[in-house]
């Protein structure tokens, strides 16, 4: 057998060897959204710490991103990936160990860091794997499997809490990842790069870019434990939440080639762009605020079990799923702008009927608004995605994808570290829940309202250059 045909052979099992990796971050993310409950009953804490279960590991997963782009350069894509795994596999035994919900909180910013190498090392991966002339055969399939991680999380992490327990959640993922470990020692390839990139790791965005972020996730939920902004506890990290992400911002422009920012502030300069991490942020607000509030209305407001709690909340990952080829498919044709206005309003229509839910309401109803909401939301990830490549020039794409795919996450982390807040502080848990829906209506009006600056049919200039006004050279350089 030829070595073209040997790779050719293992490359069905390095695909699947990829997606198992891939997957598992995925589904252990939303399994932990119908947990709330039984975290906060079991480990005896208010929602408010229980939320930082998922804020903090989608929060050091965001910050982890653009360290894993560097690292890939330095080192290949293989030894990061091991490690990902490694240290994903280390968090997940710890978080079924913990003793508290600090411990569980702390072990689950283990798993956050082997989640953030794993994640954007997929795309790298299986790009690399299949070559030009079946890239979008894998990239096709890649997006239909990962997709389904909202839509079984919820389902499998009702099955494991009723039949076994809130450790196993995290517990499972060890005879998984120990067998993707197993095999990516096998099939994955030596890619160490012959000349190395010496560009340094910045260091500095880092330290300021990490705390601020979780300072501000921090500053909402002091202000739900203690029921006011201005107590010291809410107001300190709140002051840090502003301060240190507005010093990275000095420091991103003083930036030099030799350290390039964790996130160059000048890709901002393309309206386009804008617009579309404005919409990618806010789809996470609305879309992780409503996967993390609807299993509390199935199980507090219904007395329904985890695992009806987490079929009942399928249908909105269920819906983004469906929605998210279609989009794609068609956001060349209808154009950026459209694509994302219409999913919208189909998410906004969703919402708005999740305020009008009482404690009579039949749960077939709760279930059908979660599926609009899916559909619309499901609807502006392709063509916001889509924007990066009409609005950006070639080479500042892949920057400008982990920017996109980074503030997403972000927006998931508040909308999460929200809801706590607002359930928290609620006088009465179906008035939270109501709150809640209302916010997420006006995240997608303003999700709306900043399509309006996307751009909109596939139409380059004739120069080849995209139309919505790239950055100049000198500050890309």
């Amino acid at each position: 057998m030829s070595l073209v045909s040997r790779a050719d052979a293992r490359l069905p099992l390095l695909i699947a060897v990829v997606l198992m990796g891939g997957m598992m971050g995925i589904l252990d993310g939303t399994m932990v959204a119908v947990a709330v409950d039984t975290l906060t009953t079991e480990l005896g804490s208010p929602l408010s710490t229980i939320g930082w279960v998922a804020t903090a590991y989608l929060l050091t997963l965001i910050v982890t991103i653009p360290v894993t782009g560097w690292a890939v350069g330095r080192f290949g894509a293989r030894r990061p990936w091991l490690l990902g795994l490694v240290l994903f596999l280390a968090g997940s035994l710890a978080s079924g160990l913990a003793w508290n919900a600090g411990t569980l909180i702390t072990f689950r910013v283990v798993q956050g860091l082997g989640a953030g190498i794993l994640d954007p090392l997929v795309l790298v991966l299986l790009a690399r794997a299949a070559g030009p002339s079946q890239a979008g055969q894998v990239m096709g399939l890649m997006t239909g499997v990962l997709s389904l991680g909202p839509v079984l999380g919820p389902v499998i992490g009702g099955v494991v809490l009723d039949g076994l327990g809130w450790r196993w959640m995290f517990l499972v993922n060890l005879p998984i990842g120990v067998l993707a470990l197993a095999l990516a020692v096998r099939v994955l390839p030596d890619d160490r790069p012959v000349t190395a990139d010496r560009t340094r790791l910045d260091v500095i965005g880092l330290a300021l870019l990490a705390p601020g972020l979780a300072a501000l996730c921090l500053a909402l939920s002091q202000t739900a434990e203690t029921a006011r902004i201005t107590a010291w506890q809410a107001l300190t990290p709140l002051a840090a939440g502003l301060v240190l992400p507005a010093v990275y911002g000095a420091h991103a422009l003083r930036s030099r080639r030799s350290a390039p920012p964790l996130i160059d502030l000048r890709l901002f300069a393309g309206r386009g762009f804008s617009a579309g991490v404005a919409a990618m942020t806010l789809t996470g607000v609305a879309l992780f605020a409503t996967l993390f509030v609807l299993p509390l209305y199935f199980q507090q407001v219904h007395g329904r079990s985890a695992l009806a709690a987490g079929l009942l909340v399928a249908p909105a990952g269920l819906g983004a799923a469906l929605a998210s080829p279609f989009a794609g498919r068609h956001s060349d044709r209808f154009g950026g702008r459209t694509m994302v206005r219409a999913g919208a309003l189909l998410s906004g229509l969703g919402m708005l009927a999740l305020t009008r839910l009482g404690t009579g309401t039949p749960l077939i109803w709760a279930a059908a608004a979660g599926l609009v909401i899916g559909l619309g939301l499901g609807c502006v990830g392709a063509p916001a995605m889509g924007s990066l490549y009409r609005t950006l020039p070639a080479r500042l794409v892949p920057q400008g994808s982990s920017v996109l795919y980074m503030l997403n996450q972000l927006g998931a982390s508040f909308g999460i570290a929200a809801v706590a807040l607002v359930m928290e502080t609620a006088g009465d848990l179906l008035g939270g829940f109501h709150t809640v829906a209302y916010l997420g209506t006006a995240a997608i009006a303003l999700m709306f309202l900043a399509a309006g600056f996307l751009p909109g049919r596939a139409g380059p200039a004739p120069d080849g250059t995209p139309s919505d006004a790239p950055l100049p050279e000198e500050a890309t350089t």
